[in-house]
């Protein structure tokens, strides 16, 4: 019963909407945060004090703003570029693949892709976009002026998640310096909140298919909460597919990235700590 009520509240939302009109868009402004409460270093060379100030480094960082341009079938999602302030004593660059990263996604033609730069080299990633199980709920809430419904989205362990953690265990028993223990694969659970008073397919970051925008989302460690809506701006941003880099599949971007952390190990540089002045 509750699932029928949700499904005419969404049918009525989208019937009284001209949000369906061909020249419709939209941004949104959403602000990410990650915990790393759950992560636990392992090294002799390190004290709580500076486990602490590593954990707080590694939080301050991944405090990051994104855009989301959108129009009926497509989108554009990409970090907010600002100018960061000099850091002082212990700092932390974390190596990552995902800054600077632009991501497209085409909810008709369930294509994703993202343009990427990892080690001064630009790539093209090209992939189908993740398919999530929504499972829709009665609950609701209030995020600024839109109601919004509850979404969850179960993601089982698979044979194959398990065959890398066992592959990531063999090599961090081999390994000299070990930064972050490995831990056993488990069921992950995403929530996320939507409204169908914005009837358009979109959501932040990889997050997509239900009858309306995504306007929070909390998957593992990070929450992503939309701060600012704009529906039809004056200034119509141009929603463009990515085309710069070296086009590669996922699965070859992935591989590239692991070829490159085996490297990393070997020189004992997972992770890079310096002082600042």
């Amino acid at each position: 019963m509750n699932k029928l009520i949700i499904a005419l509240t969404v049918f009525a939302f989208m019937s009284c909407t001209d949000f369906y009109a061909q020249d419709f868009h939209g941004m949104a402004v959403y602000e990410s945060k990650t915990t790393f409460k759950d992560f636990k270093f392992e090294s002799k060379d390190m004290n709580d004090e500076m486990t602490k100030t590593i954990r707080e480094s590694m939080e301050k960082q991944y405090e990051k703003t994104f855009i989301l341009n959108f129009n009926k079938y497509e989108s554009v999602y990409q970090e907010e570029q600002k100018l960061e302030a000099p850091s002082r004593g212990i700092s932390m660059k974390m190596v990552s693949s995902g800054d600077g990263e632009i991501m497209y996604k085409n909810v008709k033609s369930k294509l994703k892709l993202a343009e990427e730069e990892f080690f001064g080299k630009e790539f093209l990633i090209t992939d189908s976009l993740k398919v999530y199980n929504w499972e829709l709920q009665s609950e609701t809430k209030k995020i600024g002026d839109y109601t919004c419904y509850k979404a969850i989205s179960v993601q089982r362990v698979t044979e194959e998640d398990l065959a890398e953690y066992e592959k990531a265990k063999v090599k961090q028993d081999a390994a000299k310096t070990a930064f972050f223990t490995v831990t056993e694969p488990q069921e992950r659970i995403t929530t996320v909140w939507y409204t169908p008073e914005i009837s358009v397919n979109q959501g932040p970051g990889e997050f997509w298919g239900l009858p309306g925008l995504i306007l929070e989302a909390s998957h593992d460690n990070t929450i992503i909460l939309c701060s600012k809506i704009v529906l039809n701006p004056k200034n119509k941003f141009e929603i463009k597919k990515p085309k710069k880099g070296k086009r590669v599949t996922k699965k070859q971007y992935d591989s590239l990235i692991e070829k490159q952390m085996e490297k990393m190990t070997e020189d004992d540089g997972v992770i890079h700590i310096s002082v600042g002045e």
